[in-house]
């Protein structure tokens, strides 16, 4: 094809307007992780603040006792609202959830003295400095959940550079040419299907997919790049899937499965002459999905590499899941597997 038809070809192609990316929910309090933390940062608040004034162990015990009476219920009531009004909350912009997490904890203040008013524990009722307690500490607990919620963005930047840069290593992209111009004449349909799915990958690296895709579409993904391959490698690559279908709906960070998929090709099937068997399998267990990615190696050799990549995925998925995310990487009797547990 000659230059000046790519460039009319470049030129037919419809113009897409930019996409406001969608407002992030800068705390979560559905997660099981953020319930823990929150309790647990209350309490020990409670612990410190009663050793003031406290004559000995047992008197410090009954004043942890009384302030954990109201501190708790007022805590999970926090909770509770929170993660019902999640999808409200979405709507708002960061600000706004900030000052609503606020204003949330200085009425979650009054209820717990509220509790205390109402069982007799206390004398004159310290409703204003209850609700300035419950504001500072719920300030406290979404500032935490706010960094933690930024964490994200220098991972998925990571993640998609990562990918793209493996997408355009000189080996990968004219291993994957040189299959398509071989089969140009023999079988253009498969030419054909191979370059659309290097332009997916390539399409799948570059736009921002937000904090979290489907199980379903990463699969998607990874059955592309294995076409691919599959093509280069021929009978070398046996490729084996075990998916459950009830799975698929699962939520999982972007550009999660494929990377995996990539080391197990490289790691596997590249440096043994007799290839190598890659099996990919998915289940759903009560509530939790759990997805394995398995590839055989050669004879007296480990998983090479740096591990760069499975670092990559492991930081995501804790953020996006907290301690509902699981990673787990094992090397037994010549099968390497990584096995990832998700929310279902």
């Amino acid at each position: 094809m000659k230059d000046s038809q790519i460039l009319s070809a470049f030129s037919d192609l419809p113009r897409q307007a930019p996409v406001r990316p969608p407002r992030a929910l800068v705390f979560d309090a559905c997660q099981v992780g953020v319930i823990l933390r929150a309790v647990l940062f209350v309490e020990g608040v409670m612990m410190v603040g009663a050793m003031f004034g406290a004559a000995g162990f047992l008197e410090w015990l009954a004043r942890v006792a009384v302030l954990s009476g109201a501190a708790l219920p007022a805590t999970l009531a926090w909770l509770i609202v929170a993660c019902s009004l999640k999808r409200l909350l979405e709507r708002l912009p960061a600000a706004g959830q900030q000052a609503f997490g606020v204003c949330l904890g200085m009425l979650a203040g009054l209820y717990g003295c509220g509790l205390l008013a109402v069982v007799g524990f206390v004398g004159p009722v310290p409703w204003v400095a209850s609700a300035f307690a419950g504001a500072v500490l719920s300030a406290a607990l979404v500032a935490a959940l706010v960094l933690r919620a930024k964490g994200r963005t220098p991972a998925a930047t990571a993640a998609r550079l990562s990918e793209l840069q493996a997408r355009i290593r000189p080996h990968f992209l004219f291993n994957t040419l040189n299959s398509a111009i071989a089969l140009v004449r023999e079988d253009p349909a498969r030419a054909e299907a191979i370059l659309e799915d290097l332009s997916d990958l390539f399409r799948h690296a570059l736009i921002d997919q937000g904090d979290a895709v489907t199980l379903a579409e990463e699969i998607a993904l990874a059955r592309r790049y294995l076409d691919i391959e599959q093509v280069r490698f021929g009978e070398r690559l046996q490729v084996e899937w075990a998916l459950d279908p009830l799975a698929g709906s699962a939520r999982v960070p972007p550009l999660m499965l494929q990377p995996l998929v990539e080391n197990a090709v490289k790691h596997g099937v590249e440096p043994s002459a007799t290839g190598a068997q890659v099996r990919i399998s998915t289940q759903l267990r009560g509530s939790t999905v759990v997805v394995k990615v398995t590839n055989t190696v050669p004879a007296g050799q480990g998983q090479r590499g740096h591990g760069v990549a499975q670092d990559n995925v492991r930081d995501r998925l804790h953020l996006l899941h907290d301690v509902q995310g699981q990673f787990q990487t094992a090397l037994k009797d010549g099968v390497y597997q990584v096995r990832m547990e998700v929310p279902a």
